[in-house]
């Protein structure tokens, strides 16, 4: 698949190892599709270092529906726990000026359409890479989630390609804080990764399917989720001192009350990973 950049060198040119990036640049990153009980079994060892892993709910049931909520500030939450930047209704990570909130001061505090936006406005280098359909810029759905960025590239499902780039931009910001957002397609189906040992023609999830598979959507889901962990090491590692949200948007059906896939509200779909890190603190739950 050709690659559709804005502002933005080739994602193949050789990147120097990045040190740091200012203190409060942000790195906002989606698995796309990744179920709670995938990243929970997953050997993940780089992302699991960032913070503690927590059960949360996502704000949707399919990408643009989650995204365009993460978006406008409402990230995974864990509601009723009472904890900031964990539970939405407590503290978000991200508020934007003029909706209506009663919880207390978010982390980021934002004017805009959207977050991408209000970080432009505080004079952040926007950075973003969507895997999925849904971010093709080439679309007009596809344009409402990433005309915002100052620096965009699509290429389709192909994390190593999408986190080469984005070091390469992270590294042209220089001193300048940066929001970098970045949705992985591996872990949506088909569930497949380059190198993977089964076709990435062979969807094992199925809507309607003749055949149950369960079996082979978790272990794929799961190797994707390790391929991931593996390629996204060297993009992490220079934010440890600034912000990392790690989540899913949404995750997946296997067969639970004959339903497969996403698309549809059901517990499986809206039950997703999230991983917080706010300005080099790790986010636990303090409570039970």
């Amino acid at each position: 698949m050709i690659g559709f950049l804005l502002g933005a060198a080739s994602p193949l040119a050789t990147c120097k190892d990045l040190m740091s990036v200012h203190r409060d640049s942000v790195l906002f990153v989606t698995l796309d599709s990744c179920r709670f009980d995938t990243f929970l079994a997953a050997s993940a060892p780089n992302m699991k270092a960032i913070a503690p892993l927590h059960k949360a709910s996502a704000p949707s049931h399919f990408t643009f529906g989650s995204h365009a909520a993460m978006f406008v500030g409402f990230t995974p939450s864990i509601g009723g726990c009472g904890e900031p930047f964990l539970d939405n209704k407590f503290a978000k990570i991200f508020k934007l000026a003029g909706g209506g909130y009663s919880g207390n001061k978010p982390e980021f505090d934002l004017t805009g359409t959207n977050v991408i936006a209000g970080f432009r406005r505080l004079g952040y280098t926007t950075i973003g890479s969507g895997a999925v359909g849904w971010f093709d810029p080439q679309t007009e759905t596809g344009r409402n989630l990433t005309c915002d960025f100052e620096h965009y590239f699509y290429v389709g499902t192909d994390g190593a390609k999408q986190i080469a780039w984005m070091r390469q931009r992270i590294e042209a910001a220089n001193d300048k804080p940066v929001f970098c957002f970045l949705n992985l397609g591996e872990t949506h189906v088909p569930y497949w990764h380059k190198g993977a040992s089964w076709s990435r023609n062979d969807n094992p999830c199925q809507p309607y399917g003749k055949t149950n598979r369960a079996d082979d959507c978790r272990l794929r889901q799961r190797l994707c989720c390790e391929y991931i962990d593996r390629e996204i090491k060297d993009l992490l590692e220079p934010f440890f001192g600034a912000t990392i949200l790690i989540c899913a948007d949404h995750g997946d059906c296997w067969g639970e009350d004959n339903l497969w896939e996403h698309g549809v509200s059901h517990s499986m779909t809206l039950t997703v990973p999230l991983i917080v890190r706010i300005r080099g603190k790790p986010i636990a739950k303090t409570g039970n």
